[in-house]
């Protein structure tokens, strides 16, 4: 297969990701988490319900989303002490490919927050997802930079990472600007490094 079919593959996989996400987070928006059915969500996203359970095992799963993947050749350079040398501006470029994946819209952010915080199901597995998303990368981070690193500053760094993406993404649904995502996190991260300055 070609890289282009591969891409084009991995982009319709993608947006059915996304689309199911949407219809999950609209139907429990509407309904709560137990208001509707797998059988629902799959009608709801087009797609059967065995090409749903593909995707995600659960609702819950399902209203989170998929997180997008980093291309390996970028996890490659990052784990080599790449691209630029230094630690937190190798991160961010990782940051920016996650945010770059697919540029979220801002009713669509203010929608997931709005499922998120209405039930603490949806806390309790959006807290979940933070803690594995932030010990995957922080030992990724001690891959990088070796036994000299302790375990507890990766965490921290990736806690902090993960901070100024959530005030990022609030800040970015509340403007009418036309800045992107990564253009706001990269705001936020500018004036956090002045703060620690």
């Amino acid at each position: 297969m070609t890289e282009s079919a591969t891409s084009l593959r991995e982009q319709k996989r993608w947006e059915t990701s996304r689309r199911i996400t949407r219809c999950a987070q609209v139907l429990t928006d509407e309904h709560g988490l137990d208001g509707f059915t797998m059988d629902d969500l799959a009608a709801s996203a087009g797609v059967s319900r065995r090409t749903l359970f593909n995707y995600f095992p659960s609702k819950a799963d399902a209203v989170l989303g998929e997180i997008p993947e980093i291309p390996e050749s970028a996890v490659d350079a990052f784990r080599a002490g790449g691209p630029h040398g230094k630690l937190v501006d190798d991160l961010t470029e990782l940051a920016h490919l996650v945010l770059s994946v697919k540029q979220p819209d801002r009713e669509s952010i203010e929608l997931g927050r709005r499922v998120l915080t209405r039930d603490p199901r949806m806390l309790a597995a959006a807290h979940q997802r933070f803690e594995i998303v932030s010990e995957e990368f922080a030992a990724l981070v001690l891959e990088r930079e070796g036994d000299g690193f302790e375990p507890f500053r990766a965490r921290l760094l990736l806690r902090l990472v993960l901070t100024l993406f959530d005030s990022a993404l609030e800040a970015f649904a509340q403007e009418d600007e036309s800045r992107t995502l990564v253009d706001v996190f990269d705001e936020h991260l500018g004036a956090a490094r002045a703060l620690f300055a």
